[in-house]
């Protein structure tokens, strides 16, 4: 049976319809996103110096500002303490914050094989299955304390992670597994990523380039303050490298208090 051209063009004109108000919504969506992200947000960079920030005491120029970034190149020489911290403490957040991975030339020999409940896949004897990556490694510090630091790397369980709560194995299941990624949304090496990183109390919600990965986990023992940090990581042995560097840079810092 034919259809007649007159319902035939009905139903284009449907199809059309709806194609653009899906387009609409998603036009909307973006659009509310850009809107919630810039008002009373304030700025942590200014894109020329360390205003707002506290470089480590006796760094010797390894965290630099080039080209309206924050760029790092793993080798402070701070006696103490290398990661980048702010001066101004804070509670409740949210943080939006664009970071790359310049360069991996570390190779790392056992990046295991994580399952959704934060464990490490085993074989059949009993052994913890790894792989060979090309890795750096940073992240985002809050609450003045390393345990919880919001991941950077190239793991194929991606960035977001909180290493510091998913390893402890004394940490009750549910905890682990909340703050393990519930998707990979890195972008490719070298390319730009943003975080948009939400901590209320003691949750804490991590949204990497459009997508969560870490929804409303529950991190116990979270202390009620402190500043938000960029961590340092890696060193040289008879100038190699003998474990993943923070060969990172930083842009577009900025935060909301809740």
């Amino acid at each position: 049976m034919k259809m007649k051209p007159l319902f035939l063009m009905a139903l284009m004109l449907v199809f059309v319809a709806s194609a653009y108000s899906q387009k609409e919504k998603s036009k909307k969506g973006k659009s509310q996103v850009k809107k919630e992200l810039t008002g009373d947000f304030v700025s942590l960079f200014n894109g020329k110096d360390f205003t707002n920030w506290k470089v480590p005491e006796g760094d010797n120029g390894h965290w630099k500002v080039i080209n309206g970034v924050i760029d790092y190149d793993a080798q402070s020489e701070a006696p103490g303490d290398k990661s980048l911290w702010t001066v101004k403490a804070y509670k409740d957040f949210i943080l939006s914050v664009d970071w790359r991975i310049k360069e991996t030339p570390w190779k790392n020999e056992h990046v295991p094989l994580i399952l959704p409940s934060g464990d490490h896949k085993l074989n059949e004897k009993g052994e913890e299955i790894e792989m060979v990556v090309p890795d750096s490694d940073s992240g985002i510090l809050f609450r003045g304390r390393g345990k919880q630091q919001v991941n950077i790397w190239c793991w194929p369980i991606g960035s977001g992670e909180v290493y510091g709560y998913r390893m402890d194995k004394s940490m009750p299941p549910e905890v682990r597994r909340g703050v393990t990624p519930l998707t990979n949304a890195d972008h490719n090496i070298g390319q730009w990523n943003t975080f948009v990183i939400t901590v209320k109390g003691d949750r804490l919600s991590v949204d990497l380039n459009g997508l969560t990965v870490i929804k409303n986990a529950y991190l116990p023992g979270l202390p009620a303050e402190g500043p938000v940090g960029f961590q340092h990581h890696g060193s040289k042995e008879n100038g190699e490298w003998n474990s993943p560097p923070a060969l990172v840079q930083f842009r577009n810092i900025k935060i909301k208090e809740l």
